[in-house]
């Protein structure tokens, strides 16, 4: 830990509010439920905790009677016939493909259970979002569409082919036009697929809308170079890296890919060679990608675009027109510093932008042509393809249909009724078209207001392929036959089409055969079985070519001092920035409990949008968090409630889209509040920025969010941080925290048999300065070992029970090593510039682990290789454990999750419970669990190599947590192999372990976040 920071998790602890205060005079947020757990047996008991014990002294027997009694019977069916490739038992592995990336997909006994990274996916290199980890629990919602339907009501697909069929060709004599609106297609079978259904209606006409859009990115490069494209950014080729509100380690294009390629200049081999890319973030709302960077600083929205233009001024020599300075010095001065470090890195800098905004993107265009970027870190010739949306094509099709030109349209992956900003007028424009087709699986908002919902299959029930970006060609195969009725959206165009080839896995596979396997070296049967194989072909790229920006700077600077204008608050107003998150994105992923229960990277909240508020302009305003306020622009309003966010920008307000959906589900429904509406169409493109009001209803609605759930004790602070210039000099430098704690056993070695390790010693590190905080590994975690969730209403009461959480640090310099609570803030100011660390926390795997000692029926234990294991069916839910436990990382289960009918909407249906994984126990209420460094992988992994008569390859057991991981935070490793990658680890020099001086002995070690050292140049 820096000696002069200040860390803490929230406001209410650096504060120490009262509320803060009292959770923590008790160890638990409340006592055991004894009457609930005795229920089962028709026992009451008004018995306190300690006492427990005691009480269940001679009606443990009875208890655990009454408990098998009431567990119903299931009989085990054996195969009457088996399938060839079944092994009961044994997992399958299929490829696949899941929003662009290369997958493998495991199955057990017919069964999709878990979605793994494929490790030669050329994106992120075996790694996966959160979202793509979450897929896989939609294949058994009981919520999806299970039968066509027509005019509302179920029908048969012969039904619907003679209606649509029939309907199209009256809107074609009737000289109507056809649009299929989708979000964006770079499937080559699927663009073959509507090409050929052009062909059939050539009134027909393909619109990608994406509604969280890049189209500003695409239109620039129109302008600048000729080539309407999203570019492929090679972050990995950067030295020098400057953002203007692009989240791109998490929801900004390919956030997954982009992590790879930051972390591999910021990771342990870089640092090892002395290494380390610059990263400066500018930005309203605190990201993601803010929380990593070297140096953030908080601007308004309307300011981003004229820091553009300041920082083109300061590179070029030039003044563009309409050129100010920034509202605050430090902005200003970061801008100068910038370019410094930009010139100085030319052929190796790259700039982004998150502004859909054409004009903000040709002057980052001009920038990164100045800086030699095209080329190197910026690839035009091989584009990526993961989004193609137009907004201008959207908005006219919209004008088309309320002027009732159009006849029918086909939605696919699409729902603009809920996520067009323009509700009214996509309402009204839909009214006047005749035929209305949505391929939802859902039935969603766009879906309700459809003539007919042809539900497509879900993609591990799907045939075809992905082009993600140019080169690198995936295949999707189906892992499972149809649970429901459906079929898929593209054998359903064929059908209409009356197209030669209607079954499409045929057109697929015809489709590679013609053209897609020749680009990999293969052909015929055997090479669409190796594709099958290996899920992937890549095709060598294309020269990338250097440009000089050719579109109009100075227009371009003109139109954003003009924009920056109308954005612009006054008096009483505020900013208003609206974005996406990495857990429910767009809204698509709304109706999934793992997502909505996935804690916010950056602020911790769960199930819920809200209204970011900065300390000092909540206080200014009178804003205490959890107060419901109106917001109110663009003729829209919505009540949120307030979370003071630090590293916020003063009077703004950021709110995030994918929420307030009112037909995504059970889960999803009236879960927060739709932010769409407040987009502004302006110069071609959708706005994410404008001006609001703000005001107090007088409701107070707590948010349910974890960070501050599990404290250590007022205990050291847990983080150990230091600075690049310092690591170079030292590298073994922690900050003023270089000693060693000595360690003592409790016991004789040669006494002790159950703490020699002969053969294995599992243990962890994990480095700080690659974790990105993103929360993948949690997803992952939860469906490896399923783990339930439980809903907003428990995680306000501190009971979410995720076996992994990543702990987020904000921290600030406090002047002259001051930390006492009157020096600790000059003002509220000081919390704009916070820094963040994230830091994943799970069990320590303790060699002197406390939980041990207090158990009082060895429910856990230490194994011979090192892991403290848990006995599920001796524990009787005590939680001395947890109480013993300095990294509160064990979770007491207070009700049987996956079967109460409380959390019907979440996991308990007949289907649901089929994504479970049976190689891990689902736990009963009543009894402690927590990370087992998933045991079942190293068990399994360990029979296979005996069976194939070898020793273990290092890197062969991966964790779920680990395997997620696109920046490789993670290694796993036998710790009594001196050449493994995790011995390795371990013995870096930026090694340490949390809590050490309690001689607990954890068996994860963390390596100490390195920064590069801004913020000093700032303040001078």
């Amino acid at each position: 830990m820096d000696s002069n920071k200040k860390y803490w998790k929230g406001l209410e602890e650096l504060n120490k509010t009262p509320e803060f205060v009292e959770k923590n005079k008790h160890e638990f947020a409340e006592p055991l439920p004894i009457e609930e757990l005795l229920s089962g047996a028709g026992l009451q008991s008004r018995t306190p905790r300690r006492d427990f014990l005691k009480a269940l002294g001679f009606g443990v027997g009875a208890v655990t009677l009454a408990a098998c009694q009431r567990v119903p019977v299931h009989k085990s069916i054996p195969y009457l016939i088996r399938p060839e490739e079944v092994t009961p038992g044994v997992p399958n592995y299929y490829t696949s493909t899941h929003d662009g990336h290369a997958i493998l997909v495991k199955t057990r006994e017919g069964r999709p259970i878990k979605v793994e990274g494929n490790p030669k996916d050329l994106l992120s290199g075996g790694g996966l979002s959160a979202q793509s980890q979450a897929s896989v629990l939609e294949l058994y919602d009981v919520n999806r569409v299970q039968d066509p339907l027509l005019k509302g009501s179920t029908s048969s697909w012969n039904e619907v082919d003679d209606f649509v069929k029939k309907e199209l060709a009256a809107v074609q004599a009737g000289g109507k036009k056809i649009r299929i609106v989708s979000s964006t297609v770079n499937s080559s079978s699927t663009l073959a697929v509507i090409a050929d259904f052009v062909a059939k209606y050539p009134a027909a006409k393909h619109i990608n809308y994406d509604a969280v859009s890049y189209t500003g990115i695409i239109k620039a490069n129109e302008a600048s170079f000729g080539k309407a494209v999203v570019p492929h950014y090679n972050f990995d080729k950067a030295d020098v890296i400057v953002s203007f509100a692009a989240d791109f380690l998490g929801s900004w294009i390919s956030g997954e890919e982009f992590t790879r390629q930051y972390v591999s200049n910021r990771n342990m081999k870089s640092l090892e060679e002395k290494k380390m890319s610059r990263h400066i973030q500018f930005e309203s709302g605190m990201s993601v990608t803010g929380t990593n960077a070297d140096a953030r600083i908080p601007v308004k929205p309307s300011e981003l675009g004229l820091a553009v233009v300041n920082l083109y001024n300061a590179l070029s020599g030039t003044t563009l027109p309409g050129s100010k300075e920034l509202s605050t010095k430090s902005a200003n001065t970061a801008i100068t510093l910038v370019a410094k470090e930009l010139i100085a890195a030319k052929g190796k800098a790259l700039v982004v932008a998150g502004a859909n905004d054409v004009a903000t993107q040709t002057v980052v265009n001009a920038i990164n042509a100045l800086l030699g970027s095209y080329g190197t870190t910026i690839d035009i010739e091989n584009q990526s393809n993961q989004f193609k949306g137009n907004d201008a094509e959207f908005v006219e099709f919209v004008n088309e249909a309320k002027r009732g030109e159009v006849g029918a349209v086909f939605f696919l992956n699409a729902n603009p009724v809920y996520d067009y900003f323009n509700n009214k007028d996509i309402t009204a424009a839909l009214a006047k078209v005749r035929l209305k087709v949505s391929f939802s699986d859902h039935n969603d908002e766009t879906a309700t207001a459809s003539t007919v919902v042809a539900p497509n299959h879900h993609y591990l029930e799907s045939w075809g392929d992905s082009n993600a970006i140019s080169g690198f060609y995936t295949v999707v195969q189906p892992t499972i036959n149809p649970v429901y009725n459906t079929r898929q959206a593209e054998q359903s165009l064929l059908i209409w089409a009356e197209a030669p080839v209607a079954d499409y896995y045929t057109y697929v596979r015809n489709n590679w055969s013609n053209s897609l396997l020749a680009l990999g070296g293969l052909s015929g049967q055997s090479g669409w079985e190796t594709l099958l194989q290996t899920g992937l072909i890549t095709t060598a790229p294309k020269p990338a070519g250097t440009y000089t920006a050719a579109a109009n700077v100075n227009a371009a600077a003109q139109a954003i001092v003009s924009q920056s204008a109308k954005i612009t608050a006054s008096g009483e107003q505020v900013e208003l920035q609206i974005y996406q998150n990495t857990s429910v994105g767009d809204g698509r992923y709304s109706n999934n409990p793992w997502l909505q229960e996935l804690p916010d990277s950056v602020s911790k909240v769960t199930w819920d949008n809200y209204a970011a508020i900065a300390p000092k302009t909540a206080e200014k305003l009178g804003y205490a968090e959890g107060d419901v306020v109106k917001v109110e622009a663009n003729g829209y309003a919505v009540e949120v409630p307030v979370l003071i966010q630090p590293g916020q920008a003063q009077g703004t307000v950021s709110i995030a889209v994918g929420y307030g959906r009112t037909a995504a589900g059970p889960v999803g429904n009236n879960v927060g509040k739709n932010a769409y509406p407040f987009y502004t169409y302006s110069n071609g493109t959708l706005q994410t920025s404008l001006v609001a009001t703000i005001s107090k209803t007088g409701d107070v609605s707590p948010l349910a969010l974890t960070q501050t759930h599990h404290s250590f004790e007022g205990r050291e602070a847990v983080i150990r941080e230091t600075t690049f210039k310092e690591f170079v000099k030292d590298p073994a430098s922690k900050s003023g925290h270089e000693e060693k704690h000595k360690t003592y056993d409790l016991w004789e070695k040669s006494s002790s048999s159950v703490h020699e390790r002969p053969a294995y010693d599992w243990k962890m590190a994990i480095d700080l300065n690659a974790c990105t905080g993103c929360g993948a590994c949690i997803v992952a975690c939860s469906a490896e070992n399923n783990i339930p969730v439980v809903g907003k209403d428990e995680v306000r009461r501190r009971r979410e029970m995720h076996w992994i959480r990543i702990d987020r640090y904000y921290s600030y310099e406090t002047k002259n090593g001051a930390v006492t609570k009157e020096k600790e803030i000059e003002k509220l100011e000081d919390l704009d510039h916070v820094t963040v660390v994230h830091q994943p926390m799970l069990c320590q795997h303790c060699d002197h682990a406390p939980c041990e000692t207090v158990c009082p029926v060895l429910a856990t234990v230490h194994s011979s290789e090192g892991l403290n294991q848990m006995a599920y069916n001796r524990c009787v839910g005590t939680r001395y454990c947890a109480n013993n436990c300095p990294f509160k990382v064990r979770r007491f289960n207070w009700f049987n999750y996956w079967n109460d009918s409380r959390f019907d909407n979440y996991l308990n249906n007949e289907h649901t419970q089929l994504v479970l994984n049976p190689d891990v126990t689902t736990r009963f209420r009543g009894v402690m669990e927590k990370c087992s460094m998933c045991v079942q992988r190293i068990q399994s992994s360990k029979l296979k190599a005996k069976i194939e008569k070898r020793p273990l390859v290092d890197g062969e057991i991966k964790m779920a947590c680990q395997q997620t991981c696109s920046a490789n935070a993670i290694i796993f490793g036998n710790a009594n192999d001196p050449n493994s990658e995790l011995s390795k680890a371990l013995k870096s020099e930026r090694t340490y372990y949390v809590l050490e001086e309690l001689n607990v002995q954890p068996g994860i070690g963390y390596q100490v976040k390195v920064r590069n050292s801004f913020e000093t140049e700032l303040e001078a």
